[in-house]
């Protein structure tokens, strides 16, 4: 490996580079345009892109690609050279301020959730300055804002970066109450990212995994996750090439992958980033997950990001670790040290809570796939109910101050917020809660529910927004107060009361939570077609409209969009479930039946006084399961055109969830017994023991 302070971000046009490769004033100018939204003018932007291009091209590049993400839930880009000829016959090197700030992709293929006709083919990318340019297999990616020719947003980065921007505005109104001199807040990300690797040549022998990313077919093997022996285990060889490889390409491209470690099923690895700005992080993340499909190819592996790719073990998520810091590097979610930091973090603190508690139709829907369905509430991963950890000794804290009662385990006085609060305010003093689908630990909220494969933007974009909405709110109270603290006090007192039904420390899988859940009124989407309606509701449409981040038809297209999208999903999953059952499974169980009929026969010819029960009843149970394959594949494969004619798009869902999902268990539980009971060499793909073993 070469030295890591040299590698990291050697592909990466960073400040570092544009502090040495641009002349002084423009550089100062693309700092106050990266820093406080300044306009690029054309000559700032002419100097920006001669110099990227003469970094690329020292580099060995030879192409440029606006680099964005569209509601496709992964990357896209287009690549143009620099070239541009001569008159003499032959070309120059170019690459002008007009080609970096924007880009016109074909966007007719994209999906709009009907915003726009398939005929309406122009769109536009705009380059997003705050993010900077890196180069990806030889070409130089410049992140971009993707829109079409109507202004309407056609992906996840223009959204996130207005949440983080009305963030800014609605913290700063509150950290003037405070006296706080910083400029700036942003809202800060660590998306921890779970995956599983197998053979590359066992993976490319299942249909299902090319197809879908998850098996829809497998037995339990002998072995699973019961041993506990592969969390936190030695890595093995192999694993440890593969990992190493990962991070060198990622420190290159300026991704702070820090951690690695073994999950809990076999087979399955962890990630973990260092912090990053939310659409830094966002744009690293998505980079993380193409490398690491990529470098698992030149290890022959294949990198498994789907929620769930074998059932009976756990699947993957992305812990999505959110807090805000301010330009002064202060974590406005860190306690502090002394009263007013405290009054000041437990101002934000009951923010979270209030956006958490009013918001959580919103939480739930962000993340809602079809993939994160086969996760949620499944004992792997939080339930399908919002609720917040916040640890034993903070959540007394809260309720002394919400009853103006003594508090004494750390201090015997009232608690009144203001200059009367803890003088130090206890961190870290209870241990974690894995249950939680959103807990506090320390100076930061873990968000768990997140799927594996999904984008952190849109769960990011709702985060920022709901607690800009609260913020907002309690601004409006103390700017307007006589006396702030007396305001602030029961302002506080009084957002613990309302909303405290939200907190929850205890074992979020019990049968017991559920129960007490519905008692307090919390909601319970158990799946996706449950929860994505949940983004067109009235509330949510005026919230989104009111910071300017989505507009209602911009939220009615990602609706049906995210709608379309589980429909697509389940139905592909269906047609694959139909092709192996009907191509592979029953052919091969088929023969190996043929082959005992003829053992049992040759074995009475030959010993007419034999007995062959042990061969009959095993033809018998083999029979049986075959023609119950067989109905089940039938009824499968008649529901899904079925499923196609239902409108609207919830509609569509509700029925692929209802009614294709259970013909496909009903298939696959019949194909799971044919599986023990065939032979080992006569079963058409690799088994599970072989995919979660063979590393």
């Amino acid at each position: 490996m070469s030295n890591v302070p040299e590698l990291f971000g050697s592909l990466v046009f960073n400040d570092k580079v544009m502090r040495e490769s641009l002349p002084k004033d423009v550089y100062k100018s693309l700092r106050k345009t990266i820093d406080a939204g300044m306009p690029l003018n054309q000559d700032l932007a002419n100097a920006v892109a001669h110099a990227m291009k003469d970094w690329a091209i020292s580099k060995g590049v030879t192409h440029f690609t606006h680099w964005f993400q569209p509601m496709t839930g992964i990357t896209a880009e287009k690549h143009d050279s620099f070239i541009n000829p001569t008159r003499d016959g032959g070309i120059i090197m170019e690459f002008s301020g007009k080609e970096l700030i924007r880009g016109e992709p074909d966007a007719s293929s994209f999906p709009s959730g009907g915003l726009r006709a398939t005929f309406e083919a122009r769109g536009y990318t705009a380059w997003d300055p705050t993010s900077y340019a890196f180069i990806k297999d030889g070409v130089l990616c410049i992140p971009t804002a993707f829109c079409s020719y109507g202004g309407e947003v056609l992906d996840k980065k223009t959204p996130l970066l207005r949440s983080m921007e009305v963030l800014n505005r609605e913290a700063l109104r509150i950290l003037k109450l405070f006296g706080n001199p910083a400029t700036r807040v942003m809202s800060t990300v660590g998306p921890e990212q779970e995956y599983f690797l197998v053979d590359k040549s066992l993976y490319e022998k299942r249909k299902d995994l090319i197809y879908t990313g998850r098996t829809l077919f497998g037995a339990k093997p002998p072995k699973g996750q019961e041993m506990e022996d592969h969390y936190f285990g030695a890595i093995r060889p192999r694993i440890v090439a593969y990992m190493k490889e990962l991070d060198e390409e990622l420190w290159k491209v300026g991704v702070l992958a820090k951690t690695k470690h073994n999950e809990v099923a076999p087979a399955q690895h962890e990630l973990a980033p260092i912090f990053a700005d939310t659409n830094i992080a966002s744009d690293h993340n998505q980079i993380t997950m193409e490398m690491m499909k990529k470098v698992a190819e030149r290890h022959n592996m294949a990198c498994l990001l789907h929620e769930k790719p074998f059932a009976g073990v756990n699947g993957s998520g992305k812990h999505n670790n959110w807090s805000l810091s301010t330009d002064l590097g202060q974590n406005l979610l860190d306690p502090g040290k002394s009263p007013e930091e405290n009054a000041q973090f437990l101002l934000f603190l009951t923010a979270v809570i209030k956006a958490v508690d009013e918001y959580q139709d919103l939480l739930r829907m962000s993340v809602a796939t079809a993939g994160n369905d086969h996760r949620l509430g499944a004992n792997e991963a939080p339930p399908a109910i919002i609720s917040i950890f916040l640890g034993e000794e903070l959540s007394e804290i809260l309720k002394s101050i919400e009853k103006s009662a003594a508090y004494n385990k750390k201090a015997k006085k009232y608690l009144e917020i203001g200059v009367d609060v803890l003088p130090n305010f206890p961190k870290d003093t209870t241990d974690r809660n894995r249950t939680s689908p959103f807990a506090f630990t320390g100076n930061k909220f873990e968000f768990r529910m997140l799927g594996s494969s999904l984008s952190i933007a849109g769960p990011n974009i709702v985060l920022n927004a709901i607690v800009a909405e609260e913020l907002s709110q309690f601004a409006d109270v103390l700017e307007e107060a006589e006396d702030f603290n007396a305001a602030l006090n029961e302002l506080i007192k009084k957002t613990i009361r309302e909303h405290k039904r939200i907190i929850f420390n205890g074992n979020n899988y019990s049968d017991e939570w559920v129960k007490e859940a519905e008692k307090r009124g919390l909601l319970h989407l158990r799946t996706a077609p449950e929860a994505l309606p949940c983004f067109e509701a009235e509330k949510n449409i005026r919230l989104f409209e009111k910071f300017r981040i989505f507009t209602e038809a911009e939220v009615r297209s990602r609706t049906e969009i995210m709608l379309e999208n589980y429909c697509k999903t389940l139905h592909i999953e269906g047609m694959t479930m139909v092709e192996m059952a009907r191509r592979d499974i029953l052919p091969a169980v088929t023969g190996y039946m043929t082959d005992l009929c003829r053992e049992v026969k040759l074995k009475k010819e030959a010993a007419p006084a034999c007995p062959a029960a042990r061969e009959e009843k095993l033809i018998g149970r083999i029979s049986a399961l075959c023609d119950a394959l067989s109905e089940r594949t039938e009824k499968l494969e008649a529901l899904l055109p079925e499923a196609e004619d239902c409108l609207p798009m919830q509609e569509r869902a509700a029925f692929y969830r209802r009614k294709v999902f259970a013909a496909m268990e009903e298939v696959r539980a019949a194909a799971d017994e044919l599986e023990t009971l065939t032979a080992r060499e006569k079963w058409p793909f690799p088994t599970y023991g072989d995919l979660l073993f063979s590393i």
